[in-house]
């Protein structure tokens, strides 16, 4: 058997040797607050996507500069936490009354991600980066 022949069938060999191997796996228990922070999280994403939809939100973010696919993938990159805090914000404005604020509060968190690095939406920052 030729040396090509030999160290084909020594791989081969070692291949079937290992495909027999056992394989562990790890699972874990899922508790509830972990289940229902996921749905929350869900829920609060949708609310703050659905009032950036509103056409009234849209336009006074477009006056602020802002347009509404940056403020909807700036809200997708927001951690959980950020998104919560934005949610509260929207269930705490009266409706169709303080959307300036609500807006304000856009502007801040898109204005400091742009300054960190993360975002290049407004052409007047720098980044720290």
């Amino acid at each position: 058997m030729n040396p090509f022949k030999r160290s084909i069938a020594s791989f081969l060999i070692v291949c079937m040797t290992a495909i027999g191997m056992p394989v562990s796996a790890h699972a874990g228990i899922v508790s509830t607050e972990e289940a229902l922070s996921t749905e929350v999280t869900t829920a609060n994403r949708s609310k703050v996507e659905a009032f950036l939809a509103r056409a009234d939100v849209s336009q006074a973010m477009k006056a602020q500069g802002v347009s509404s696919q940056a403020a909807a993938d700036r809200v997708k990159a927001m951690s959980d936490v950020e998104v919560a805090q934005l949610a509260g914000r929207v269930d705490q404005a009266p409706a169709g009354g303080d959307v300036l604020g609500i807006l304000f509060s856009i502007f801040v968190i898109l204005l400091v991600t742009d300054i960190m690095g993360l975002t290049k939406v407004f052409p007047f920052t720098r980044s720290i980066r």
